[in-house]
């Protein structure tokens, strides 16, 4: 563990490594004793600078320092975000034209100076999209949901040696966590509560929409009809507003399932990762996606718990909001 290049190592007693599905950063919280004497302080530094944290000889995280405090006694508490967390410093308003969501990432990237790093293209062309008074994470946020909501398609914004990344969600990669072997604990919970069973989507010229109604009947038959309803713009055709009705079904079709497992650490599991899971009391054998991680390094032992969902989503926003 380095800040600006100066080990910092031999003072540490513990680490945390977090990120979730809330927000495109993560976190490092470092706990240490920054003294030898007990007297004075063993070493400097101040908001700003950076913080690069290893293991295994791979680079894990490089962020900046943006708070800490500090006891008479040496004890030291340190918080650094990786450079995404300037997404949600910086406020614009801006409108795009035929640009996909992974050239308004680049654009966005470029004009406020975030290191930018591996950005797969997203594809859909966005007709046009009106982004006021948002912040340059809902920017993006709004511009990824409007390519899931056409094309069903899920990527990933991440950060690699502080630079900001955004990944396709087609990994085959899954890590298996097991009883007996490095599974500690589980918890899981179900709920119908935003299942919806069928999907009506409107749009198109006013006084001429296209109404498109689309069921699962499985479903139907086992919870009764919960009807998901969104209307599109007079710009919509027929053949978007029937291509997002399924899209909306599918979406929000499925039961909501959340999963918290305490499990030994790997290194490369971060938010987006697939993982598969083996647990005989909470019967939650399967493929999960992770949607929250805390990466624990202390006294020689690295864990990790993590919150999954069966199906990956976005956080919610108004995608309307801007227009």
């Amino acid at each position: 563990m380095t800040i600006n290049n100066m080990d910092i190592t031999p003072f540490i007693e513990s680490i945390g490594l977090s990120g979730d599905t809330t927000k495109f950063h993560r976190s490092l919280v470092l706990r240490m004793i920054a003294t030898e004497d007990g007297r004075q302080r063993a070493f400097t530094f101040e908001e700003g600078d950076t913080i690069t944290f290893k293991y295994d000889n791979v680079v894990r995280f490089v962020g900046i320092v943006f708070a800490y405090d500090i006891s008479s006694d040496g004890s030291l508490s340190l918080t650094a975000h990786d450079s995404n967390a300037y997404l949600a410093k910086s406020t614009d308003a801006l409108i795009f034209k035929n640009k996909k969501a992974s050239d308004i990432i680049r654009i966005l990237a470029a004009d406020f100076g975030i290191p930018l790093g591996s950005v797969a293209d997203t594809g859909y062309v966005i007709p046009y999209v009106r982004l006021s008074k948002l912040t340059l994470y809902s920017m993006m946020l709004k511009v990824l949901k409007i390519t899931r909501n056409q094309t069903n398609k899920r990527f990933f914004i991440g950060n690699v040696n502080g630079k900001l990344t955004l990944t396709a969600g087609t990994s085959n990669t899954r890590y298996l966590f097991k009883d007996g072997e490095n599974l500690i604990s589980a918890s899981y919970s179900r709920s119908i509560e935003a299942t919806r069973t069928q999907a009506k989507v409107i749009g198109g010229t006013k006084g001429k929409e296209t109404v498109v109604v689309v069921k699962d009947d499985a479903k139907r038959a086992k919870y009764g009809v919960l009807q998901a309803f969104e209307e599109m713009d007079e710009k919509a055709t027929p053949s978007q507003v029937k291509q997002r009705a399924h899209a909306l079904l599918k979406e929000q079709s499925e039961v909501a399932e959340q999963l918290q497992i305490h499990v030994l650490g790997v290194p490369e599991v971060d938010v987006g990762t697939p993982v598969y899971i083996v647990n005989k009391m909470t019967a939650t054998n399967g493929a999960y996606y992770v949607t929250s991680i805390n990466h624990t390094y202390a006294a020689g032992l690295h864990e990790m718990t993590l919150e999954l969902t069966r199906t990956y989503e976005l956080p919610d926003i108004d995608i309307t909001a801007g227009d």
